[in-house]
Order: structure tokens, then sequence, then C-alpha cells
């Protein structure tokens, strides 16, 4: 069934080799920080009464827009991600297990924010090209 949003005369392009990358490494980081967020809190070094498990919500909610390549869900994640790194900072000198995994999350978080910001980069530059190559007098006054 076709997509009712595009246009009839639409063509769907396949992604190139950076852009399917950078989306392979995205959702699979959300999704081990996913992982990581529920574990840690509900059995591997749980913190009260497993509350925090929520800050795995947003990164669920980012799932979607990642799977379908949305730009915007790309660069609320690179902004929303810096959470995690601060988590991740600040518990990474708790006592052990939590300060393994708080260096799992870290870590995570901050490959999880390449990916995006990666995504965000690369796609605005190909469009940028495109554009150019489209009408050369876009480009003009750019060169630097």
């Amino acid at each position: 069934m076709p997509n009712m949003a595009e246009s009839p005369g639409t063509v769907r392009a396949t992604p190139d080799r950076v852009t399917a990358a950078t989306r392979v490494v995205a959702v699979a980081t959300a999704l081990a920080l996913i992982v990581l967020s529920i574990g840690w809190e509900l059995s591997w070094a749980p913190t009260g009464h497993g509350r925090l498990a929520l800050k795995a919500l947003p990164l669920v909610a980012a799932l979607p827009g990642l799977l379908r390549h949305r730009m915007y869900t790309y660069r609320w994640l690179s902004l929303a991600v810096w959470l995690y790194v601060a988590e991740g900072a600040v518990r990474v000198t708790d006592r052990a297990p939590s300060n393994w995994l708080a260096g799992a999350e870290l870590a995570l978080a901050i490959v999880l924010f390449t990916a995006c910001a990666t995504q965000v980069r690369w796609r605005h530059a190909m469009a940028r090209r495109l554009a150019q190559a489209d009408d050369p007098r876009a480009a003009a006054g750019t060169a630097h």
C-alpha cells in the first residue's frame, strides 16, 4: 500500500552508507541504553523502588523516529542524550556494580550522541550538495 503522505511521483531513494550506518548505530545504542536503564534500576543495582527505570521512556519514545529516519528525532535525541551522559558521569564514582553500569551508560550515551550528530550533519551536507547541483546560484556567496 503506498504512503498517502507522499505524492504519486515521489521516488524514495535508498540511504547512502553513512546514513545507513549511523542509523544502525543510533538504533542499537538506543536499545542498549533502554536495556541498561531498565536492568540497572530493576535488578542489577536497584536504587529505591525502581522508579528510576522511567528514565528509559524518552529513549523508547525516540525509537519510532529513529527507525523512520525522522530528522527531528535525531536532533532532539542528540540533545536529550546529554542527560544520560550527566547521570553516568555522576554515578561512575559509586561503588560496584553501579560504577560499571554508569561507565557503560556514559560510553553508550556518547556513542549515541556521535551517531545522531553525524546523521544530522551528513544529511544537511547532502541536502546542501543536492540544492547546489540543482541551482548553482544557491551557492553564491557561500564559498570561503
